[in-house]
């Protein structure tokens, strides 16, 4: 779903570039293995994850973890809304006071670690972080297609950190 550059129109209708956050993780290097210990069979411990300052425009920051090579198709395993703009990233496990959890693809809120089937190679995760020009209206319990919706045209600044997995 949200694979590819956001890019956003501007006033004249012509695509604009978006500005790039930097996203990091104390745990894992952008494509590289992500311990299990943020695994879905070890608890489900969402990872470290610090970023970059949004720039002044941003009123809402969002987050999504996605697996592209699901063998369903792309699977969610985080999805949070709602974050102050002024916050610079999470510890281990961390879910800020004012955010919108969002329902992951094992059916449950908050953070789902990676779990590719046995045997599978990698499977990448990507962490995406959006910063928001208007309040994404989200509310608790929203889907990876809601969050979709809701990000059309008000991405202003992304940034991606790629984790790796295999059981």
């Amino acid at each position: 779903m949200f694979m590819g550059r956001p890019h956003r129109r501007g006033a004249t209708g012509h695509d604009q570039r978006m500005e790039e956050m930097m996203l990091r993780s104390a745990a894992f290097d952008d494509h590289t293995l992500m311990p299990s210990e943020y695994s879905h069979d070890s608890g489900d411990l969402s990872p470290p994850l610090e970023w970059s300052p949004a720039p002044e425009e941003v009123v809402e920051l969002a987050l999504a973890c996605e697996d592209p090579d699901a063998p369903t198709g792309t699977f969610a395993h985080w999805l949070l809304a709602g974050i102050d703009p002024v916050t610079t990233g999470l510890d281990a496990g961390e879910r800020p006071a004012e955010a919108v959890v969002g329902r992951n693809d094992f059916g449950t809120g908050g953070y789902g670690g990676p779990k590719p089937p046995a045997g599978d190679g990698p499977h990448r995760y990507f962490f995406r972080l959006y910063g928001l020009s208007e309040p994404s209206g989200l509310r608790d319990g929203f889907t990876a297609e809601d969050l979709g919706d809701a990000l059309q045209d008000k991405i202003v600044a992304s940034g991606t950190l790629v984790g790796t997995f295999a059981r």
